[in-house]
């Protein structure tokens, strides 16, 4: 049995729950040195928090910009998932794998869209707030 492989006979243990979490932080240390969108997406995660911060948004609405934060990294994380079974387990030109990938991809997209949306909808009105003279 190697490491990775479940046992079904094993009880609960501290040690497999912490072994499974280096699992993956790795999985995520890997996408965004191999990803180039995840590295786009981090500057975009870094930005908006910072700008959150600074203009001291409300603790509900910070939900919305943890909830659109996550969507991202979820729909990249399966998105590269998905890639890297594609690509190792067909490497030559396939239009099924082509299509899976593509449609992958699309839900990030989308995900990133309606982030923006969010985000924008979350932070205009302490935007303007600000910008407004008093």
């Amino acid at each position: 049995m190697t490491e990775r492989e479940p046992n079904a006979t094993t009880t609960f243990s501290v040690q497999a729950r912490v072994r499974s979490f280096r699992f993956a932080v790795a999985g995520l240390a890997h996408m965004v040195q191999h990803e180039h969108n995840a590295r786009v997406h981090a500057v975009a995660t870094l930005a908006t928090i910072l700008v959150s911060f600074w203009l001291r948004i409300s603790l509900s609405d910070w939900r919305w910009i943890v909830l659109a934060i996550a969507l991202v990294w979820i729909c990249e994380a399966i998105n590269t998932a998905l890639e890297a079974i594609c690509d190792r387990f067909s490497p030559e030109p396939n239009d099924a794998v082509r299509i899976a990938k593509d449609v992958a991809a699309g839900a990030v997209l989308v995900s990133a869209l309606c982030a923006i949306l969010a985000g924008a909808l979350t932070l205009w009105p302490y935007a303007v707030v600000l910008m407004t003279p008093r």
